[in-house]
Order: C-alpha cells, then sequence, then structure tokens
C-alpha cells in the first residue's frame, strides 16, 4: 500500500487521526520528532533515560500533508512500526486512555508492557476480545487501522452493537 493510499485511508472523514508508534522498532524516531515537530506525547510515564525514550511508545496527532506524516506514510507499510487510530478526542485524551492500556498483569500478578501498538499483536487480540474486553480497549477510539503484512493491506477494526466489526482495506 502506497503512501497516497494510506493518506485517503486515514484522513477521509473529519475525524481526528492519531499513530500510537513504537520507538524500538523505528529507527530514529525521537530524532524526527525533534526535526519535524509533530504534536507527541510518550506513553511511558515519568522522566525517562535517553535509551529508554528512543524505545518507548508514542501517541502522535497526525495533521495530512506535514512533513511528519509525509515521511511516516510513505515509509510505514510493512514494518510494523504501529497502529493509526480514528477519535473524536483530543491528543491528551488519546495519550491517557492509551497509557491505561499500556500495562497488564500476568497470570502472576505482575505487571507486564502490552504493546498493543504493534500491529502484530493488535491483529491477533482484538479477535480474541469479548464485549467488555472490546469496551475497554475502544474507549473513545472509533476505528484501529494497521497493516496485516500476511494479506498485504490495511485492516480496519471498530465495533457494532458491542461486537468486534473488521474491514479488510486494500486501497
Amino acid at each position: 500500500m502506497n503512501k497516497e493510499q494510506l493518506e485517503k485511508l486515514l484522513f477521509s472523514e473529519r475525524i481526528n487521526v492519531f499513530a500510537v508508534l513504537d520507538g524500538a522498532s523505528i529507527p530514529g524516531l525521537r530524532d524526527k520528532f525533534f526535526e519535524m515537530r509533530p504534536p507527541h506525547h510518550c506513553l511511558i510515564r515519568g522522566e525517562l533515560e535517553p535509551d529508554m525514550q528512543e524505545v518507548s511508545p508514542y501517541v502522535v496527532g497526525l495533521i495530512p500533508g506535514t512533513p511528519f506524516v509525509d515521511w511516516l506514510l510513505a515509509e510505514y507499510f510493512g514494518k510494523h512500526w504501529g497502529i493509526f487510530v480514528q477519535s473524536r478526542r483530543s491528543l491528551k485524551e488519546m495519550r491517557f486512555q492509551f497509557r491505561r492500556l499500556l500495562t497488564v498483569m500476568n497470570e502472576a500478578g505482575d505487571p507486564m508492557i502490552f504493546r498493543f501498538y504493534d500491529p502484530r499483536v493488535l491483529n491477533r487480540f482484538l479477535p480474541t476480545c469479548n464485549p467488555e474486553e472490546l469496551e475497554t480497549f475502544f474507549g473513545s477510539v472509533e476505528n484501529y487501522l494497521t497493516e496485516d503484512m500476511e494479506k498485504n493491506l490495511m485492516v480496519r477494526y471498530s465495533r457494532a452493537d458491542g461486537e468486534l466489526a473488521t474491514a479488510d482495506l486494500d486501497e
């Protein structure tokens, strides 16, 4: 899928678009933030050492036609860099929501980082959710959009009548 197709999918509606990006998967992501200045927030709380800042997940507000969005959409596909989100909420509200999803407990009750922002994880996780889990995970998100590298296309996840709705988007 090319940049123009991604741009059309993401920005075709009047709704805010965000990316949740994995600093561990994107070489030089923080340099891109510094250079291009997109609105963004780290999902890890507190003061982080520079090496942790490099590998942390970030939520980024996407504005079509800006250098950061042009770069991201041109380079994104096939690299499992993160996911896209459509919501009517603000960047600050999305940061709050995604921070709540970031930590989960394992069977022993120990906290773990949930890499929901990795498309390979999200594509496997969402179909297993019951309606209550979908309500928690979606919150104020209208759509999650992510690449499916096996099918070589984008997938849109939304909710319909409390259930997961999935659509393959090849254009």
